[in-house]
């Protein structure tokens, strides 16, 4: 054997040992691994999304979907929206080479930040927000020295936020926002000079604060977002050193004073966000900031004129800046610019012209000037381009004609151009266009006449105070979504149309000051969610249909001014319908209040009746009464059978009640089923005396889920008889033996809330933030097992996101409820929260309104309690949300919401 043959079979003698142990130890490192993620699982108490973790020696866990492996051993786990509980053991940094950890969207629990990730020492990643850790963050978590990625918002984590942060030098983004800080900023974050992304919003409990001059020396900063975080005070001019600086978000604070004309000396500058500020002055000019995609300086008190250089803003899309104090002209070169989508400039002083080329060259989408005063005509290149959704110009001193280029617009959705000077025929193409929603040309000289046909979409048709002329067309009843139809004070004549049966949603209706003649059409009887009816000052002759007193919901009325004779029906017969009927001379009614002629009140003939037939009458119900007390005894024998009343039951009462067993047993029959669902069936029960209504949950007797629906009865029975809350079904008592269980419930006579979200129910529990609601509970009660205002916030934001997608409680998706799934969508923008609207109510044409109680319902879910507003809060911004200028537009959600709360 010679010399290199030898010295071959040494090396590969080696490497075979080599491979040998490598493999050994690999394989060991695999079953360490592998035994501490199934230990992990077991301390988060097996969540479901997880089931897949099963102990395998086949199959490793680096082909788990959670894991990441680099070169056979763990090194990421990502877990977001797992549904996990508990808290971070000490023991998940046994794997050794972790780098990365994401444990967002969670449930998870500590007193303070958890220190256990201290012992991961490898690790660069960690994101832990949107869970339920409370407490303080240490002043030594300096010593995760190698984190680049650090992000524990959205959490309850309180006290000051500790100035050792600035001695993570590695660090490119850091994420503290919507947590319960109540320190101010540090300015030792300036430190950070690897950082790239800095988000600090929300953070409503921080003290008031200047903007910390330190932050403007991270050069290499990309992206900063305080909105929302008690800034105080003017933006410091050395902004401007922030050279890397691409996004800009200080909006919904107090800064003052002028923007620093640094600010626009950045060329990397893309969105800028300062609305809802106290900032003044003019707006500086654009200098070297040419690549501002999106400027938001809206809800301020800037003065001056829209700086003429903004022409230069090449690649802007969306400028925002209404609700401000600006005058002048709106500089013609803005119509030029060929990216812009978005221009909302309404609410301020603007005046002259409109730029001639807006919609020439651009993909404009919202155009928003109203409340101005400016003049001229509209644009006729406005529609070009087709992509129009909303044009909305009202209260300004616009005159001329519409274009006809809007008639082209398929997309369009909102056309509001009241209280101006328009005049001429409305383009006939828009009548018809199947996006229209909202069509609004009040106080203006329009003419001509309605076409037959119109939008099916529309919601809202408004044209009072034209020269419209001629009939009310039949086509116009043929709208089903029409909720408001206001057509007074035009030129309109001949009689109205008499079939509605496609106004089911209409709530106003006002023709007054036409010259509309014949009857008032009884078949106004019929219109369920009529609120406001005004025919006054017509033509109009003949009776009041009593079919209009069959109007429940009626309001507001006035039929005053026309020919009208005859009585008025006696549901009117009030002081709430003083001056409804005045000026008609033929009218009368029998209460001197509603200050018309009183009706005479002769008395009419009446045939008598004879004695024989009386007789026959009488001897007729003692015959039934013979026959039922007949049969009396029959029926009791078959019911007391048939319902098991011969059976004995236990009645455990948590009330006073006025019925034993015996009442409630004999109703719980077919017909009296109100729900029904996999645990049983619901009835309405009249309690004989004292005629009192209860429902009654029967627990099926199903030997497959005995064991199970023994749990739910007697968690049902153990949570309802210990609460009382004003909105939660109580619990009367309970009934049972050994074949059947009974739970009785107070009744609610409008059925389930389930019942009015998604229609019939099938989950037939009237218990809601309870069992058999999952979805409506929040995070915390299963910690505190207590029900307080927060947890009903919590419960109110989840119907209203229901209202708002109409998706149920626990229709996440696979693995998380409808908050979590909706909050998760929230954080993708706008666009993508659009489209995860109710197809259906954005028919409706209320986007707008429907994102802002959508934002709402975010807010009201929010994973701590503490970040949650109170239910005098929301209803705050529920009626702001209801107020007429937000209705239409005026103002942008963003202007109501969070700001509100």
């Amino acid at each position: 054997m010679t010399k290199t043959t030898s010295l071959l079979l040494i090396h590969f003698s080696f490497y075979t040992i080599f491979l040998l142990l490598f493999s050994h130890a690999n394989s060991k490192l695999n079953a360490e691994e592998q035994a501490i993620l199934l230990n992990l699982k077991q301390h988060w108490q097996n969540p479901q999304p997880l089931r897949h973790w099963t102990p395998s020696n086949s199959v490793s866990h680096c082909y788990w979907p959670e894991i990441t492996c680099t070169d056979g051993s763990v090194t990421g786990i990502s877990l977001p929206n797992m549904t996990i509980t508990g808290t971070v053991p000490p023991f998940i940094c046994d794997l050794n080479n972790l780098t990365a950890i994401d444990l967002s969207y969670n449930y998870m629990t500590s007193n303070g930040f958890p220190t256990a990730f201290y012992n991961c020492s490898k690790l660069v990643n960690l994101d832990v927000s949107q869970n339920n850790f409370v407490g303080k963050v240490p002043d030594d978590i300096h010593r995760m020295a190698g984190l680049r990625q650090l992000n524990i918002g959205g959490n309850g984590f309180s006290g000051n936020i500790p100035a050792s942060i600035g001695r993570l030098t590695e660090l490119r983004i850091l994420k503290l926002f919507a947590c319960q800080f109540n320190g101010s900023f540090p300015p030792e974050i300036g430190n950070l000079s690897n950082l790239e992304r800095l988000e600090l919003a929300y953070m409503t409990t921080i003290m008031p604060a200047r903007l910390p001059l330190e932050f403007t020396k991270l050069k290499k900063l990309k992206y900063l977002w305080m909105a929302g975080s008690s800034l105080v005070g003017e933006i410091p001019d050395t902004i401007g050193e922030m050279v890397a600086l691409e996004h800009l978000d200080l909006s919904r604070n107090n800064l003052s004073g002028n923007i620093p004309s640094s600010l626009f000396m950045l060329k990397n500058l893309s969105k800028v966000f300062l609305y809802i500020n106290q900032l003044s002055g003019e707006i500086p000019r654009v200098a070297e900031a040419l690549n501002i995609n999106v400027l938001d300086l809206s809800e301020n008190d800037f003065t001056g004129s829209i700086p003429d250089d903004f022409e230069r803003l090449t690649k802007l899309s969306g400028l925002s800046l209404f609700f401000n104090q600006l005058s002048g002209k709106i500089p013609d070169s803005i119509g030029r610019l060929p990216e812009l989508i978005n221009l909302k400039l309404f609410n301020n002083n603007l005046s002259g012209t409109l730029p001639p080329d807006l919609g020439r060259y651009s993909m404009l989408e919202e155009f928003l000037v109203l409340s101005n005063k400016l003049t001229g005509h509209l644009p006729q290149h406005l529609g070009d381009n087709g992509r129009l959704t909303r044009v909305e110009v009202s209260d300004n001193n616009l005159s001329g004609q519409l274009p006809k280029s809007l008639g082209s617009c398929n997309n369009l959705i909102i056309l509001r151009v009241e209280n101006n000077r328009f005049s001429g025929n409305i383009p006939s193409g828009l009548w018809t266009l199947l996006s229209l929603c909202k069509l609004l040309l009040s106080n203006n000289s329009f003419t001509g006449e309605l076409p037959e046909r119109l939008s099916r979409n529309l919601s809202r048709l408004e044209m009072s105070h034209n020269k419209f002329s001629g009939n009310i067309p039949a086509g116009l009843t043929a709208l089903p979504l029409l909720t408001a139809l206001l057509l007074d004070q035009n030129q309109f004549s001949g009689s109205l149309p008499s079939h509605f049966l496609s106004w089911k949603s209409l709530t106003t209706l006002h023709l007054s000051r036409n010259a509309i003649s014949g009857q008032i059409p009884e078949e106004f009887g019929s219109l369920p969610r009529l609120t406001d009816l005004d025919l006054s000052e017509n033509q109009l002759s003949g009776q009041i249909p009593l079919q209009l007193g069959l109007l429940k919901q009626l309001d507001s009325l006035n039929l005053s001014s026309n020919h009208l004779i005859g009585k008025i029906p006696n549901e009117f017969e009030n002081d709430a319908f003083a001056g409804s009927f005045l000026n008609n001379p033929r009218l009368c009614a029998n209460s001197p209040s509603l200050n018309i002629p009183k009706c005479n009140s002769k008395p009419q003939n009446s045939s008598k009746i004879s004695s024989t037939f009386l007789a026959s009458i009488i001897g007729l119900v003692i015959a039934i009464l013979l026959v039922s007390a007949a049969s009396f005894f029959v029926i009791r024998n078959y019911l007391k059978k048939k319902h098991g009343l011969d059976i004995k039951w236990e009645l455990t009462p948590f009330q006073r009640l006025n019925f034993t067993e015996s009442d409630i047993l004999p109703g719980i029959i077919e017909n009296n089923v109100i729900g029904s669902g996999g645990s049983g069936k619901v009835y309405r029960v009249v309690v004989n005396p004292p005629r009192e209504i209860v429902a009654v949950k029967r627990i099926m007797n199903n030997k497959r889920l005995e064991q199970k629906l023994e749990k739910q009865f007697l968690a049902e029975v153990k949570i309802l008889s210990s609460i009382q809350h004003t909105n939660i079904v109580k619990l009367r008592c309970c009934i049972f033996n050994d074949h059947s269980k009974l739970l009785v419930y107070e009744y609610l006579e409008n059925r389930s809330l389930d019942l009015w979200l998604h229609g019939e129910s099938a989950r037939g529990s009237p218990i809601l933030a309870v069992v058999g609601s999952y979805g409506y509970i929040a995070p915390e009660y299963a910690h505190t097992t207590r029900v307080n205002e927060k947890i009903d916030v919590y419960s109110f934001g989840v119907i209203l996101l229901e209202l708002t997608t109409g998706r149920k409680a626990c229709d996440g998706d696979e693995y998380t409820s409808l908050a979590e799934w909706a909050w998760r969508h929230f954080q993708e923008g706008r666009y993508v929260v659009d489209a995860c609207l109710d197809e259906v109510v954005k028919e409706l044409c209320y986007l707008d309104e429907m994102y802002g109680v959508f934002e709402l319902g975010i807010i009201c879910t929010g994973p701590s309690p503490l970040t949650r507003p109170s239910m005098k809060e929301v209803l705050k911004v529920l009626l702001r949300c209801n107020d007429q200028t937000l209705v239409y537009g005026e103002k942008n959600t963003h202007a109501t919401l969070t700001s509100t709360v």
